[in-house]
């Protein structure tokens, strides 16, 4: 494993990295019942500040009755608005998980599941009977009817009813794109399914409970959240406990209602009853992004992340190498080359080695055209195919690709032919050849993958396989790095090859002959030095990776065990919408963090409001704390808790969409974010409060 650093550009501008969930209106409307229905204490025990606040609105309501005035029955129905609106928060991110799953439940079909016998014979029956390890067969025009691994044969899926994308993809037995979903459907060929979940545990079924928040659990933040409102709460608690004796030794009657609005207006009920709305509507945007979280507290982990590691292959660069060129060595013409390279490709199923077959085909054809063991080491003819040469099929042993040779090929009579990376392949036939090194080097240096090609105790020359990077991946890498996100590009190819990949893309550093155990020792490294760390994979081979990650995004296109070991999963099968994991991540953190700020700012300007008014009769010279001018105790008190009611529902948007994130500096966003939300927190409540008073003054009995 080679670990390299390369200088990287400064970003030029903050273009937005995340941008804002979609919110309507009427979804306040329509979330009014589910709202309701959350006013009852089991629901309201899980919010200890809104439970504060409900316990306040009973004991108000019973004062209320028990002495009846407009003043006290003005300030009970705020005080049930409070509660009220708290739920509505929570009922409408809900609400929006609900619609999703609506949808994916139209995905389930109870279908009827052709399941293959060990004897070979064929046995219908219901999907929901599956049981992990079944195989089943599904062909053209057929619903898959569970989640399982292609284990035989190939064929065009339609997956629009998970990912949305109207185009099919083709799922194939081995490799990185086996896994199926149930509920998609087959549109060609045939295909053998090994069933691995049991019904009702279906990839579909995990997605219905979570985008609907019934599977979702509070993350450590959201935890520590709830400790610090808590004891906030309790300090306010005995602090307004302690007012009623001063008011009396201060000869004045201490009156229960305006003890218990001040409680309210002084606990942090803004952020206590949005908190759960956040991390909700942040689940929520990745849906809307196509990924799937497991858990919240693997989005939370997304907005912390300092390292993140991403495969070079189809995450930075397209991951279409193809076979380019042909170089032969000296003494060896350009036709020799290829018609080894053929041979040596013919029972490679990878793109490369497909493409390898292509390109001698292209060029050669005259050369290769009369070589009947082409099919026959592929599988399509009989196994007594003659090649020109008078040999059959039998007569050819196929060596595969392995991480561990990073060699595949062919022998034949006694002759080994080997292609693969060129240190590999020097290693194996124990010599090298300048001429061969100087084309490699070259290869390398442009940003191209060379395959030194040999035959045993002799090297006949170079591949080139040529890969593209994304257009746009500096720039993302640019936001990341002023986000302070190390990037790392993890690649098998040579030191040189990954560094020209490297410098082209703008990652910080990169490994390059990179082996799945290369990667876990990385995490661990990263981890070990107290950094989070993110990566993406698709292949089993990925999965341990994928599991010590903090954050594993898995694809959906890949295998089952990768899908398993990740705590996300991408349906668009997208490895780049890792930095759009990252940036949702940070904004559900920057969110909560800023109304968190807001609500314990806006807490100022009630104490202006109210506190004048508990004492001023007593101690007129509080009156100079009344800046605003309230009209009267009454008003002043009445017209408090009426913004600390409203508040809520005016953030709600804001709590649903999340605050606009930019890729700037942590320094400069904690700027920001004070003066808009801290700033802002404290003014916010003088001019609410006052024009509420101009109102309020109307009523009668404000005077």
């Amino acid at each position: 494993m080679t670990l390299q650093t390369e200088p990287r550009p400064t970003a030029e501008s903050e273009p937005e990295l995340v941008t804002s969930g979609a919110f309507d209106a009427r979804q306040l409307v329509s979330s009014l019942p589910q709202a309701v229905r959350k006013l009852n204490p089991r629901d309201q025990a899980r919010n200890p500040v809104m439970f504060v606040v409900f316990v306040g609105a009973a004991i108000t309501t019973g004062l209320s009755i028990w002495h009846p005035s407009v003043f006290a029955w003005v300030v009970v129905a705020w005080l049930w608005f409070t509660v009220l609106f708290a739920g509505l928060a929570e009922a409408v991110a809900e609400g929006r998980g609900r619609a999703q799953a609506d949808s994916l439940r139209k995905v389930k079909r109870d279908t009827v599941a052709r399941v293959l016998n060990d004897d070979g014979s064929i046995t219908q029956m219901p999907g929901s009977e599956l049981s992990v390890g079944m195989r089943i067969v599904v062909e053209a025009g057929e619903v898959i009817a569970g989640d399982g691994d292609v284990v035989e044969g190939i064929a065009t899926v339609d997956e629009s009813a998970i990912t949305g994308e109207s185009a099919p993809v083709v799922r194939e037995s081995g490799g990185d794109r086996s896994a199926v979903t149930g509920g998609t459907v087959v549109l060609s060929d045939r295909i053998v399914v090994a069933i691995t979940t049991e019904p009702g545990e279906t990839f579909v079924d995990r997605m219905i409970a979570l985008v609907e928040g019934a599977a979702r659990k509070k993350t450590p933040n959201e935890i520590a959240l709830d400790i610090l409102l808590t004891a906030l709460t309790i300090i306010f608690l005995l602090a307004v406990v302690a007012v009623g004796p001063m008011q009396q030794f201060a000869g004045e009657a201490a009156d229960p209602v305006k003890l218990i609005a001040l409680l309210v207006c002084l606990i942090p009920t803004t952020i206590g009853a949005l908190v759960s709305s956040i991390g909700i509507a942040g689940m929520d945007r990745l849906v809307q992004r196509n990924v799937l979280a497991m858990s919240g507290r693997a989005v939370e982990a997304a907005g912390d992340i300092d390292t993140l590691l991403m495969d070079k292959t189809g995450t930075i660069t397209f991951g279409n190498r193809r076979a380019t060129a042909f170089h032969p060595a000296d003494g060896v013409t350009e036709a020799e080359l290829a018609d080894i390279a053929h041979l040596c490709s013919l029972a490679d199923e990878t793109p490369e080695g497909r493409s390898i077959v292509e390109l001698a085909a292209d060029r050669f054809s005259t050369a290769l055209e009369d070589q009947g063991f082409s099919t026959a080491l592929e599988g399509q003819g009989l196994s007594t195919a003659l090649d020109d040469r008078g040999r059959s099929r039998d007569d050819y042993v196929a060596i595969p690709f392995t991480a561990q040779t990073r060699m595949s090929g062919v022998d034949v009579d006694g002759v080994e032919y080997r292609k693969g990376a060129a240190d590999s392949v020097r290693a194996w036939v124990g010599t090298s050849r300048p001429e061969v090194d100087a084309i490699v080097d070259e290869i390398a240096g442009r940003g191209g993958t060379p395959l030194v090609v040999a035959q045993t105790g002799k090297i006949l020359g170079v591949i080139e396989l040529s890969d593209v990077v994304k257009p746009g991946m500096a720039a993302r890498f640019a936001q990341l790095r002023a986000m302070g996100i190390r990037t790392v590009m993890v690649t098998g190819d040579n030191p040189l090859t990954a560094a020209a990949i490297a410098h082209q893309a703008g990652v910080d550093d990169f490994v390059a002959q990179a082996t799945p155990e290369d990667k876990l020792t990385l995490i661990r490294k990263e981890q070990a030095a107290g950094r989070l760390v993110a990566m993406t994979g698709d292949g089993t081979n990925d999965a341990p990776a994928l599991a010590q990650a903090d954050v594993g995004l898995a694809m959906n296109t890949g295998t089952s065990a990768a899908k398993e070991a990740g705590n996300m999963v991408d349906l668009d099968s997208d490895p780049t919408k890792l930095i759009e994991v990252v940036g949702i991540g940070k904004q559900l953190l920057i969110t909560r963090g800023a109304l968190t700020t807001f609500s314990l700012a806006n807490d100022l300007a009630k104490y202006f409001a109210i506190l004048p008014a508990l004492f001023s009769t007593v101690y007129p010279q509080l009156d100079a704390l009344n800046v605003m001018r309230l009209h009267s105790a009454q008003s002043a008190i009445v017209s408090a808790v009426v913004f600390n009611a409203l508040i809520i529902v005016a953030l709600i948007p804001l709590s649903l969409r999340g605050v606009t994130y930019r890729a700037v500096a942590p320094a400069r966003l904690l700027r920001r974010n004070l003066l808009i939300y801290g700033v802002g927190g404290v003014i916010t409540p003088f001019i609410g409060i006052w024009l509420i008073d101009l109102l309020v003054r109307l009523l009668p009995g404000m005077g």
